[in-house]
């Protein structure tokens, strides 16, 4: 079986599985790198040590996370060919993933996270800001709102998360209040709960990157914000304030407890209170 037949099949099925299509399209280049490598040879041509000299060929111009990542969907890929029958063995079934450095993810402290509040000059501004700090959710989680899913009573609403898998997020007083003047001092008809402040429609994960730097620019912080900082910010700040972390984690939408502590981390101050008060 050809290496391109053998992704037809594959995008199948994970369409089938109600893959996302962002997950697809990753998939699909990495496909086309290894056609592009390798030619649209019999998938049982290739060798585990043809998949490492191409690894290896690419290695050098790559992020160890991306290489990870090639890696990842390469074993995937051949691990599906091989339990299907499309392929005699499994050639990847060795291939090991490089050794990423530990890093701390950045979070806001409470003080930068007023400071970004302060640069907000607009309702679309406000609402952003608050609803991705107060709900701890993902850019695209957000970005695939309707504003009909908006509980306003409960002040929740349910996000579709990574494996569409359903999860319910809370927001707070104040993003309320935001939310609703941005809602009411709209004049356009789309569903979507964040639209462009031009030719109002559903506005891109880009567009709010976009404005959330704008913000901070405003706010003139030092640091570099994003999206996903305030997702970083809002679990730090609930762990600072005593939040269990199978709490955190069903917040934020995790499947294991080791991603979630990658994402929070005790800030300096808590960290001297609690030596000080157990030890």
């Amino acid at each position: 079986m050809l290496l391109s037949e053998a992704w037809e099949l594959y995008h199948a099925d994970k369409t089938i599985e109600r893959y996302s299509t962002a997950t697809l399209k990753g998939y699909n280049i990495q496909v086309s790198l290894l056609i592009n490598h390798f030619g649209d040879i019999d998938i049982d041509e290739i060798t585990l040590l043809k998949l490492k000299n191409y690894l290896l060929e690419k290695a050098g111009h790559l992020k160890p996370s991306s290489l990870g990542m090639r890696i990842r969907f390469i074993r995937a890929f051949f691990r599906w060919a091989t339990d299907e029958g499309y392929c005699s063995s499994n050639p990847a079934r060795k291939l090991r993933e490089p050794r990423l450095p530990s890093r701390v993810p950045k979070a806001l402290c409470e003080e930068d996270t007023e400071m970004l509040r302060e640069g907000c000059t607009t309702p679309l501004e406000h609402a952003l800001i608050e609803f991705l700090y107060t709900t701890g959710c993902r850019v695209g989680e957000v970005h695939r709102l309707d504003r009909s899913v908006i509980d306003w009573d409960n002040r929740s609403c349910v996000v579709l998360g990574k494996g569409n898998k359903e999860r319910e997020v809370f927001f707070n007083t104040k993003c309320y209040i935001w939310l609703k003047k941005y809602i009411e001092q709209r004049t356009d008809d789309d569903p979507a709960l964040f639209v462009t402040e031009r030719a109002p429609h559903r506005m891109s994960i880009t567009q709010m990157r976009y404005i959330v730097k704008r913000v901070a620019a405003k706010a003139e912080l030092a640091v570099n914000v994003s999206p996903h900082t305030m997702r970083h910010s809002f679990a730090t700040h609930l762990l600072n304030n005593g939040a269990p972390l199978e709490g955190i984690q069903t917040l934020l939408g995790h499947e294991h407890m080791r991603t979630t502590l990658l994402y929070t981390h005790l800030s300096g101050p808590k960290r001297k209170e609690i030596y000080r008060r157990y030890f």
